[in-house]
């Protein structure tokens, strides 16, 4: 989620900004594109780097007292599990003595 700039930071007008509408004789201000300055162009993509290990999406149903009980835990819970899981297989206690 991204945050606001707050009036103390940004030392701008922003509602002044963005009410501005660009108007046809401001477009003489800027210069013309040529073949050159397009040839030079370089297209950066943002983002984050590619993992070395990405996450796969899977579709898995669980009790909804199970998913009640992970949420709970607060924001994070799905990377809490996805952790647990990776551990290893869950072993459940032995039922009746057997």
């Amino acid at each position: 989620m991204s945050k606001t700039a707050s009036p103390r930071t940004s030392k701008s007008d922003l509602a002044r900004v963005d009410a501005h509408r660009v108007k046809p004789a401001e477009y003489r201000d800027l210069p013309e594109l040529t073949d050159e300055m397009l040839a030079r162009a370089t297209v950066k993509k943002g983002g984050r780097p590619r993992s070395t290990n990405p996450r796969q999406l899977i579709s898995l149903r669980l009790p909804a007292d199970v998913v009640a009980r992970w949420r709970a835990t607060g924001p994070g819970w799905q990377t809490r599990m996805a952790d647990r899981l990776s551990k290893g297989p869950v072993v459940a206690p032995a039922k009746g003595g057997r």
